[in-house]
């Protein structure tokens, strides 16, 4: 755990000019007395933080220091290109790794860019729940979505038309729509779509499933969305 936050706060450090004891706590979750501590040991393990004194003091790395540290894990990387949509990464438990990914990222940036993630995120913002309801997280999301980036099955319970079922399930993709949670997932030899938060239990299983690598996740979406809209079409016309 302090090797994973003593490297963590090298890449802070390399990714600006210089942090406060106190920039650095809150980013770290820690206490300053920690920091102190920890820019004690990096110190000792021949990394050059140096300590500025003074009411506009803080720490910064020296000579030029680079770590080579900066590659990006499987994980991270997936992780990265959902960064967009930060409420959706928390609520899947992957916060922490993105986190990870972005560090990296802003760490291997020229000097001169390391203020794009900034910048890009004054100007856009995702807000995917709609309008006039109480955006809620589905407790089972964190265990569907660790199956979906395993591709493990799923033995699971789901409530249809009030009547629970059982399914064993291939989860495909998770997809956000207007603040409700979908799975994707091919089941009894079908693809087919289910809420999320009308999962009564859901167990990962230590199975990996053979991914279908045909299957367009953003293509079938479109395609049972356009169903769905047809099906609510024929239902005010009758």
């Amino acid at each position: 755990m302090r090797a994973a936050r003593l490297i963590k706060m090298v890449l802070l450090l390399q990714s600006r000019p210089s942090m406060t004891a106190g920039e650095l706590a809150r980013e770290l979750e820690v206490s300053e007395r920690t920091i102190t501590r920890d820019a004690q040991a990096l110190s000792e393990a021949g990394v050059p933080v140096y300590a500025d004194r003074g009411r506009s003091g803080g720490y910064r790395l020296v000579g030029g220091y680079r770590t080579r540290l900066t590659g990006l894990a499987r994980g991270e990387a997936e992780a990265l290109f959902l960064s967009g949509v930060p409420g959706a990464l928390r609520e899947m438990g992957l916060d922490d790794i993105s986190s990870a990914a972005r560090l990296k990222v802003s760490a291997a940036l020229l000097p001169s860019l390391r203020d794009a993630p900034d910048s890009a995120a004054r100007r856009f913002h995702l807000d995917a729940p709609g309008w006039y309801q109480e955006p809620e997280t589905p407790e089972l999301l964190p265990v569907l979505a660790e199956a979906v980036w395993g591709d493990r099955l799923v033995a699971a319970r789901y409530l249809r038309k009030d009547t629970e079922v059982e399914r064993e399930l291939a989860p495909y993709g998770l997809v956000l729509k207007a603040g409700v949670w979908y799975v994707c997932a091919c089941s009894q030899g079908s693809f087919r779509v289910y809420r999320v938060d009308r999962f009564t239990t859901a167990e990962t299983l230590q199975e990996r499933f053979l991914r279908d690598e045909t299957f367009d996740l953003p293509g079938f979406w479109e395609e049972r969305a356009a169903e769905f809209a047809r099906s609510l079409l024929r239902t005010e016309v009758l």
